[in-house]
């Protein structure tokens, strides 16, 4: 068998054991919110777990490693801090009850089916990069394309912090209760934080496409694309927005979506 393929099957056992673990925590608690910070967190391990495997001894496996780690702790924290100061997700809860309602499911049953086992797999394709680019090959170094992904990656870190951060900042004061948050990053974009998690992925590929394997590890950053902005992010969002909050369309219809841009006139 390839020396990539084991990496990429230990990989696999490894996020296998990982949410059948963080599974079995949840369903104690009777709460799957924290499968979110999994997603962040579980890109980390999986990251350390390939330069584990591969040796750890190139300069491409050191910055994508560092890259990925800081990455999941920053979104795993976050996340986990989110979960405990709001409360379960009513996303889960809606889906879990309709779950029993509907079908007659168990709480374990419905929460490995509809939430875990979906995870798993997308979580293994979307850090194909950080493993393949990982796999010994020439060059073991970083050349200008690497260079030019490692700057877009931190440059994402660090966007999409602030974009967070700034939406705390706004949420925090109750004058804000009801109102759309267009100020900073929001101004220029409706998701500055999913555009900082693309540019983090999309950084970690052009590292990894110096190599012949990671080449064809693009498939992960594309996937993460879609599922930011046309599955389970944007979409969700802004159906959750849009209901709530009145002023929203009209933010909506100055405000680009993705890419940050210059708000249309009023």
């Amino acid at each position: 068998m390839p020396d990539f393929a084991i990496v990429l099957a230990v990989n696999a056992g490894v996020i296998l054991a990982l949410f059948v673990l963080a599974w079995a925590i949840c369903v104690a608690m009777k709460d799957v919110t924290p499968v979110d910070s999994l997603w962040g967190l579980g890109m980390g391990v999986v990251a350390v777990s390939t330069f584990i495997q591969t040796g750890g001894d190139t300069q491409r496996g050191i910055v994508m490693t560092a890259i990925a780690v800081a990455w999941s702790l920053r979104l795993g924290g976050y996340m986990l801090w989110r979960w405990r100061d709001h409360g379960p997700d009513g996303r889960y809860v809606r889906m879990l009850d309709k779950a029993k309602a509907e079908r007659g499911w168990g709480y374990g049953y419905a929460a490995f089916r509809l939430v875990f086992m979906l995870q798993m797999p997308l979580l293994w394709l979307v850090c194909l990069p950080v493993q393949l680019g990982q796999i010994p090959n020439e060059p073991a170094t970083l050349g200008a394309l690497g260079v030019a992904g490692e700057v877009l990656a931190i440059f994402g870190i660090l966007y999409e912090t602030l974009a967070d951060w700034q939406l705390v900042q706004f949420k925090k004061n109750p004058e804000n209760a009801g109102k759309v948050m267009d100020k900073g990053l929001w101004r220029y974009s409706r998701h500055p934080n999913y555009f900082g998690d693309a540019c983090v992925w999309w950084g970690l590929w052009l590292i990894a496409a110096e190599t012949n394997l990671g080449l064809f590890s693009i498939v992960g950053p594309i996937y993460l694309v879609y599922t930011l902005t046309r599955w389970s992010g944007m979409p969700t969002v802004e159906g959750r927005m849009r209901r709530r909050k009145p002023d929203y369309e009209d933010y909506a219809r100055r405000t680009s979506a993705f890419i940050p841009w210059p708000p249309k006139p009023e």
